[in-house]
């Protein structure tokens, strides 16, 4: 394997994985529902991570329009650094779909009228 080969494997987060099909499926019978439970999980990790790296990084913005005042702030190129290095809000979702860690239901198992 080339060096550059090697240096993007190595920035792969190990949580990406093939999955299988049957098993995402056999969760609610129907795969794209399978999907579209995910897709929703993984909107709202993604909003939740969004939001607090904006509370976090907001510590650090200057309301001042001085290009004097422009320099590199090491504490935020860490939180930033961190927020790069987690996993993508779709990979967390399909884990925790896969583990049984999201709880859903489906429209028509309620009775709207009782």
């Amino acid at each position: 394997m080339s060096k550059s080969k090697k240096s993007l494997v190595h920035h792969i987060s190990p949580s990406i994985e093939t999955r299988n099909v049957n098993q995402i499926k056999a969760k609610t019978g129907n795969i794209y529902e399978s999907i579209a439970i995910i897709a929703k999980r993984a909107n709202q990790i993604n909003v939740a991570l969004k939001e607090e790296l904006h509370a976090k990084l907001e510590e650090f913005a200057s309301h001042t329009d001085s290009l004097e005042e422009v320099h590199e702030n090491k504490e935020q190129i860490e939180i930033s650094r961190y927020y790069e290095r987690l996993p993508n809000p779709a990979l967390q979702a399909t884990q925790e779909f896969l583990e049984d860690k999201i709880y859903y239901r489906k429209e028509e198992d309620q009775d709207l009228f009782s």
